[in-house]
């Protein structure tokens, strides 16, 4: 029983990556994937894509009362494939088509035949938003002052 429980864990965790880097992809690295496939599946839409308004909370102090920061737009779709998985993809912003093509991918990555090009797609993404993270570190780097106190001896 307990390594049932495990086995769907890691199986959530690596679906929950996977959705995170699709919804951080742009819709030029997600179309290219998209085309990359072949054959490609039958999609049929089951919800949206659709955008709206949800409540960003917050905390005073990070772990205090929460308060109501603001609203934040977002988007998202379901999506159904022929041989019945179905996938979803949110995430913020207001570009619908975005939300479909990681809700196509997130159904696709269920489907044995179609994970490798996922994971292909996922690994991209995932080394682009590295790179881009590295850069803004250095960049970062680059403008850093060192403060330092010298001591005085009159005390």
């Amino acid at each position: 029983m307990d390594a049932i429980k495990e086995n769907t864990g890691m199986a959530t965790n690596a679906r929950k990556r996977a959705m995170e880097l699709l919804a951080r992809a742009s819709v030029a690295e997600l179309q290219a994937g998209w085309q990359a496939i072949e054959p490609q599946p039958e999609v049929h839409p089951v919800r949206g894509p659709e955008t709206g308004l949800v409540m960003v909370r917050g905390r005073v102090g990070g772990g205090g009362d929460p308060f109501n920061l603001g609203e934040a737009t977002v988007s998202r779709a379901t999506v159904r494939l022929a041989s019945g998985e179905i996938g979803h993809g949110q995430l913020l912003g207001n570009d619908r088509e975005k939300a479909r093509l990681a809700a196509i991918f997130d159904a696709l990555n269920q489907r044995p035949e179609y994970r490798a090009a996922v994971e292909r797609l996922i690994g991209a993404v995932e080394s682009r938003i590295d790179a881009e993270d590295r850069k803004h570190a250095e960049q970062t780097a680059a403008t850093r002052v060192d403060f330092f106190t010298m001591v005085r001896g009159d005390n």
